[in-house]
């Protein structure tokens, strides 16, 4: 496994390299700033970036955007944010760019390993909840006329069945696949099914993607929203 780590502190980065080479994970190349972050993104084709916010001349979020554009190295690498707030518009923001997840910087080492290894795997690092949490404080609302229709660049939300769709209502609200499995009165490995098409068919990365989608289009509705 190979890692790139983009943070404009030495400190952070010596730390965190320190720890994953401890465990036997390669980091191969370091970053000061956004830009270097894209160019040693697209030359050493890493699994996973640990990707500051806030550093100079090209932000951690742009930088994720134009790493995950990018062609091949879009299809392959995973990236995780690194922050120092759990509640920050910027980690949302880089969600919404395609990232896998977010850490606080003060990550114990064994939980940094962990998500290293989890995001390596195709996993959503961060529980949808917590996602679900950032989504209802800084997504946009778009009107219920729009429901059906997507962001830019990802699927119709019209090309969902009415069960993809109750499930992606499901994933929206936290629920794991057991949960919707039980809340639905189906198998987990078909509500495993169902999720994997709903990625496939809006062309999302993962559970986290999917989470941030169904706010934004308006499928799930923040909790403030909700008529009682």
């Amino acid at each position: 496994m190979k890692v790139l780590i983009a943070d404009d502190q030495a400190l952070v980065r010596a730390g965190f390299r320190l720890i994953l080479k401890t465990a036997g994970v390669d980091v191969i190349a370091e970053a000061a700033d956004g830009e270097q972050a894209v160019a040693a993104a697209l030359e050493h084709q890493p699994d996973v970036v640990l990707m500051d916010i806030r550093m100079p001349h090209l932000d951690g979020i742009e930088a994720t955007a134009r790493i995950l554009a990018a062609g091949e190295a879009a299809d392959s690498v995973r990236i995780i944010i690194l922050t120092t707030f759990d509640l920050d518009q910027y980690v949302y923001a880089a969600l919404a760019a395609g990232a896998s997840g977010f850490l606080l910087k003060d990550v114990t080492p064994e939980h940094l390993i962990a998500a290293v290894q989890l995001v390596r795997t195709g996993d959503a690092l961060l529980a949808p909840s917590i996602t679900r949490r950032l989504v209802e404080t800084f997504a946009p609302r778009l009107p219920a006329a729009d429901l059906v229709q997507a962001r830019p660049g990802y699927g119709d939300l019209s090309a969902l069945t009415p069960r993809e769709l109750e499930v992606l209502r499901l994933i929206a609200r936290g629920m794991s696949n057991a949960e919707i499995a039980t809340a639905l009165t189906l198998s987990e490995a078909t509500v495993k099914t169902h999720v994997a098409r709903i990625l496939t068919k809006l062309g999302l990365r993962d559970r986290v993607q999917a989470v941030v989608l169904a706010y934004e289009t308006g499928l799930a509705r923040a909790r403030s929203q909700l008529v009682t």
